[in-house]
C-alpha cells in the first residue's frame, strides 16, 4: 500500500495546454484594459466631486443664510449656456463612439475635429463662467465649495479636451491599430460622464439658491 501510494506521488502530473491564439488581443468595452482604467478613474473623480457636492450641502444646512448675505448665487445664464453646450455636445460624441466601434478612420478624424471644436467652445464658456462668479475662493466658506466644485470639474473638461486633442493627432499622422479605436471609444464614455455629471451640480450651484 505505501509502495502503491510513493509510486503515484512519484509519477508526473500531466499539464494541459490550452490554445488561446484565435483569443482576440484587443476589443471595446470590458474587453479592454484601459476600459477599466478609464471606469477607476470615473470613479475616482465622481467621488471627489460628491465630497465636494456633501461639503456644500452640509455647510449650506449650517448657515443661517445660503449664499450669505450680499453674495448672490452664480450667473443663470452662464450656468445654463454651458449646461446646454455639455449635453447637446453628446451627440457628435455618441457618433464619435460609434464611429470608432466601426473602425471608420474617416469618420473618427470627422467626429473629432469637430469634437475638439465643441470642447474648446465649452472650455472658453468655463472660463468666463469662472470669470463671472460672483464670489472669491477665500471670501467664505460658500466661496470655497463652489469654486472648488466648479474648479474640480474644470479639470475634467481640459483633461478631455487635451485627449480628445492627443487622439485627432494619432488618428491624423500615426499608424493605427484596433486599440486606438478602442481607446477612442474610452474617451467618449468619458466625456458621457463629465457632461452628464455636470448636470446635477449646476442644479445645485445655479438653481437650489434661488429655490429655497
Amino acid at each position: 500500500m505505501g509502495l502503491a501510494q510513493s509510486g503515484r506521488l512519484g509519477m508526473t502530473q500531466r499539464t494541459r495546454a490550452v490554445d488561446v491564439s484565435q483569443l482576440p488581443g484587443e476589443g471595446f468595452g470590458t474587453a479592454s484594459p484601459t476600459w477599466w482604467g478609464t471606469f477607476g478613474f470615473m470613479f475616482i473623480e465622481g467621488s471627489s466631486l460628491l465630497l465636494c457636492a456633501m461639503a456644500y450641502i452640509y455647510l449650506s444646512r449650517r448657515s443661517p443664510h445660503w449664499p450669505p448675505s450680499g453674495t448672490p448665487p452664480p450667473s443663470l445664464v452662464a450656468g445654463t449656456i454651458l449646461t446646454a453646450a455639455l449635453l447637446l455636445s453628446l451627440l457628435p460624441a455618441w457618433l464619435l463612439g460609434r464611429a470608432a466601434k466601426s473602425l471608420d478612420r474617416g469618420a473618427v478624424i470627422l467626429w473629432s475635429v469637430i469634437g475638439v471644436v465643441i470642447e474648446a467652445i465649452i472650455v472658453l464658456l468655463r472660463a468666463q463662467e469662472l470669470h463671472a462668479l460672483p464670489v472669491r475662493w477665500d471670501a467664505s466658506a460658500y466661496g470655497s465649495t463652489v469654486w472648488f466644485t466648479v474648479g474640480v470639474h474644470t479639470t475634467l473638461l481640459v483633461l478631455d479636451f487635451g485627449e480628445t486633442l492627443v487622439f485627432l493627432a494619432l488618428f491624423l499622422w500615426a499608424p493605427l491599430s484596433k486599440r486606438h479605436f478602442a481607446d477612442v471609444a474610452d474617451s467618449v464614455m468619458y466625456w458621457f460622464f463629465v457632461a452628464l455629471i455636470w448636470v446635477p451640480l449646476y442644479f445645485m450651484l445655479y438653481v437650489s439658491p434661488r429655490l429655497f
